[in-house]
């Protein structure tokens, strides 16, 4: 931290403040803690999460663009980190602790080399930025969070070590066929079995590729785009965005205020928990042994907070499911949801309604000579979520 060039965010900081003593029960990506009792697990938690901020003087972007994402990356960076903690469930598990100075696990360092900030690397701000591109944002365009979900479920498919389905659900809406379709291709649901066939005593097709791979479930990154008011958050969303911390396949929610954003991971009280990326470092190389200096990629001041109702309206909520069972217990506590007070921030549903168009048959390319209409499909910062017909 200490080549770091601190911004104008995080001046208006100064100095930390600490973590308030209150009897309020504090929630980080769903576990519940208490301020008093429990403050250094609340910061060793936090600490935890991979934190990623601007970087200079890495590798050009594109061969030839910017070394720096300062003063455009923000967003980016956010999108890094929620998709970061989805890895770190899917491979190291919620209850993994990040300590200072000791050797850390493989799983880790390879997450980590994941998001280095290098060409060839899943989920770098070079890949995010070059992939924007084909989402109508040129490099250095800031970002909003549906067009950040957007390209992180395409570079996900490159990722065949995690092998994650990333699912970004439009119009306020969860299919949950749409979802199980995703996380189990090789399942037929008109017939509700594998689709297969036999040919010379061997089974092709879905049912084969299962006995090849036991694995049944493909771990689900699920990233839901809303628009939770016009110019400021609509107060009736609070009570079950709080809600939405609070269960266990939490991966918070990436959002922030006007073209400054942020990486919410829980709240006390009436105030939210945040990693704010805006702080400047020197890119890091990784060791000849693979091994990674990565003191500057964990937060290990207080949080930052701010009133929830400073919140920016418009964001994407994230969740993990690594299991088919975690999913059907995710849809269990969203329909809880509809009971307490509140309004729902999305909705539901088993099948897909007639009126909504499946987003995966549209071709999104970026031939598309009328660039604003990519912009409306894409980010959720536009008043309504209406898909136009392209």
């Amino acid at each position: 931290m200490d080549a770091a060039t601190l911004t104008y965010d995080t001046l208006r900081f100064g100095e930390f403040e600490d973590f308030p003593e209150t009897s309020e029960p504090v929630w980080i990506l769903g576990k519940q803690f208490n301020a008093l009792t429990e403050k250094e697990d609340i910061l060793s938690d936090i600490t935890s999460r991979l934190w990623f901020t601007y970087r200079k003087n890495f590798q050009p972007i594109g061969g030839t663009g910017p070394t720096s994402d300062n003063g455009w990356g923000c967003m980016l960076r956010c999108g890094q980190m929620i998709l970061a903690e989805a890895l770190i469930r899917r491979h190291l598990t919620r209850d993994w602790r990040w300590l200072r100075g000791e050797r850390q696990k493989e799983g880790y360092i390879s997450i980590l080399h994941a998001f280095i900030d290098k060409k060839d690397s899943y989920y770098s701000i070079h890949q995010i930025a070059q992939m924007g591109v084909g989402e109508g944002k040129s490099i250095g365009q800031w970002y909003g969070p549906n067009t950040v979900a957007q390209v992180l479920k395409k570079l996900a498919v490159f990722d065949t070590w995690s092998r994650l389905a990333v699912h970004v659900a439009m119009d306020n809406t969860v299919v949950i066929e749409e979802i199980k379709r995703l996380c189990m291709p090789w399942l037929d649901f008109e017939r509700g079995a594998c689709a297969s066939q036999e040919v010379n005593g061997c089974l092709e097709g879905a049912c084969a590729l299962v006995e090849e791979d036991p694995v049944l479930w493909k771990p689900l990154v699920l990233l839901i785009p809303l628009r939770l008011g016009l110019s400021d958050i609509n107060e009736a969303y609070i009570e079950t965005l709080k809600q939405c911390f609070m269960m266990p396949q939490s991966l918070g929610v990436i959002g922030g205020k006007p073209n400054s954003a942020h990486y919410f991971i829980g709240f006390v009280g009436q105030e939210l928990i945040y990693l704010d990326p805006h702080t400047t470092q020197s890119a890091v190389e990784p060791c000849e042994n693979g091994q990674v200096q990565d003191d500057s990629y964990h937060c290990q001041h207080p949080p930052c907070r701010m009133h929830i109702c400073e919140l920016d309206p418009s964001i994407a909520a994230g969740f993990f499911c690594l299991t088919e069972d975690d999913f059907d217990d995710w849809c269990v506590h969203v329909r809880k949801l509809s009971s307490c007070r509140g309004l729902p921030m999305f909705e539901l549903v088993d099948s897909q309604p007639s009126h909504l168009i499946n987003t995966e048959v549209l071709n999104l390319t970026p031939d598309f000579s009328d660039s604003d209409r990519l912009e409306r499909f894409f980010d959720s910062e536009d008043e309504e979520f209406e898909i136009l017909s392209l």
